[in-house]
């Protein structure tokens, strides 16, 4: 469950072996589940975190997320060296399992179907998500015929239109909004008149 995990501890920190893993790439979604967590935000939920990682013995992280989740990667790994010191002077940790786990090493990894993040060309979950999309579209798309109606489909993006752009392209779709360009004044008799077309 991402950081929440983290800070749990327990079972939430378990072994990935072969059986765990099988089967599970063509899957959308993450088979370990995401938790936004107030926790970590703190320096005390934090100091969790260090703590149950270090009675695992793990000094090395695959973050994988977006802007919130690296910048806290970015955040635990500038404070793990207060963190062990702070453990050990609570009595937590001895200064000799401090020594050994003096090194946390971060791997950080976009994962985000809006696919914003400068200097990638696709973050992990964009293809997916788009896979989804065309699925979707493809059943929605005999029905609409059929009935002679119109559609209208919101996909995900937040803030970035890839992929209702992407989606809009692979699919013809007759008319699309996207954050990067706003609809202009009097958009509505000009989608209708093309709806009419």
């Amino acid at each position: 469950q991402g950081y929440e995990g983290l800070v749990e501890g327990g079972d939430n920190i378990k072994q990935a072996n072969w059986l765990s893993v099988s089967n599970i790439i063509q899957l959308g979604g993450t088979v370990i589940g995401s938790a936004r967590c107030k926790a970590f935000t703190t320096r005390a939920g934090r100091l969790r975190a260090a703590r149950n990682l270090v009675e695992h013995g793990i000094t090395n992280l695959c973050v994988i997320g977006g802007d919130g989740s690296l910048t806290g990667a970015d955040i635990f790994r500038s404070e793990w060296a207060g963190l062990l010191d702070e453990l050990v002077r609570e009595g937590q940790i001895s200064e000799e399992v401090a020594r050994q786990n003096c090194r946390l090493n971060i791997v950080g990894l976009v994962g985000s179907i809006d696919n914003d993040f400068c200097g990638t060309d696709m973050t992990i979950g964009t293809d997916s998500a788009l896979h989804r999309i065309m699925e979707v579209i493809d059943a929605i798309t005999t029905t609409a015929q059929s009935h002679q109606r119109t559609f209208v489909l919101e996909v995900m993006g937040r803030h970035c239109g890839y992929l209702a752009l992407v989606s809009g392209l692979a699919s013809g779709a007759d008319w699309l909004f996207i954050p990067e360009s706003p609809p202009e004044d009097g958009w509505e008799d000009l989608m209708c008149e093309r709806l009419g077309e």
